[in-house]
């Protein structure tokens, strides 16, 4: 099988640069990273898609990993990230079909981007979803919690605060790959802010939205004892809501498959080739 080479890009707007790369030729797929994340971990390094036949673009969301800071007067909020992935869309892509596939903050700024451009897309891939049109108080507290562990004591500050009651038989592989993800930001500070700003900020109105999301879509969930961060009640919520929807998840007990990169690419390749989403690929 011929090496399959990542070519880097970056996207300059007004007041910041987005840094990306991408990987094959073919329908392009955007992979949406969550937040205190970087672009590598969607996939988590894959390059089964861009083996596959699609193009696997992704890039860092503003203020994290090799991507510049908000603009001074900008911040980190979901109406903010999908014009910015517009803005990579337009700039990489162009005309044509376009898949998105996000993980968390990923996920909701993928089907906020529906939401508003579903014209410019064949389909959705939602992992790991959080929000339920509503704020979640204790689940901000959380956020502003590791947001200061960050301020206060760098990488070491922040995974003090966020080492609290991780299951026994999960905790080495969570601290170990959370760990690995936080030392690759350059703006440590713009991740702060972004924690505190994108758990106030609603991708959409409410739930009852993703009923006029007219896309096929694949719902990924995890269950909760090793991920209770991205509750499969949630994942749930969302296969039911969107009109065209299949929820897929591990089995109990095994890794979470949104921590197997190799896996949920496959997943995301078989479902693009289904003919529902080859269809609209084709169009």
């Amino acid at each position: 099988m011929p090496a399959v080479e990542s070519a880097e890009f970056a996207v300059e707007l007004d007041g910041h640069r987005l840094a990306g790369g991408a990987l094959g030729e073919g329908t392009p797929i955007v992979l949406l990273h969550g937040v205190t994340a970087t672009r590598s971990y969607v996939v988590h390094g894959s390059k089964v898609l861009a083996r596959s036949g699609y193009r696997q673009l992704s890039y860092d969301a503003r203020g994290h990993g090799r991507s510049d800071p908000a603009p001074e007067a900008g911040g980190y909020t979901y109406p903010e990230m999908v014009a910015d992935l517009d803005s990579v869309v337009a700039a990489q892509i162009g005309e044509g079909p376009v898949v998105l596939a996000g993980h968390s903050m990923g996920a909701h700024t993928a089907v906020a981007y529906a939401l508003e451009h579903g014209e410019r897309l064949a389909a959705l891939i939602v992992i790991g979803p959080v929000y339920m049109g509503f704020m979640d108080e204790e689940a901000v507290a959380g956020w502003d919690r590791l947001a200061d562990g960050l301020e206060r004591g760098g990488v070491d500050g922040f995974m003090e605060a966020f080492d609290r009651n991780l299951d026994p038989r999960w905790r080495e592989t969570v601290l170990r790959f959370t760990r690995q993800r936080m030392l690759e930001h350059r703006h440590p500070a713009a991740v702060a802010r972004a924690l505190r700003e994108v758990a106030r900020s609603a991708p959409f109105e409410g739930m009852a939205e993703l009923e006029f999301v007219d896309l096929p879509a694949l719902v990924v969930a995890s269950r909760d004892v090793a991920d209770p961060g991205h509750p499969y009640a949630v994942a749930a919520t969302y296969a039911a809501s969107l009109p065209e929807a299949r929820l897929i998840s591990e089995e109990e007990g095994d890794s979470p498959l949104s921590w197997q990169g190799g896996r949920l690419a496959r997943e995301i390749a078989a479902f693009c080739a289904a003919p529902a989403v080859a269809t609209r690929l084709e169009g």
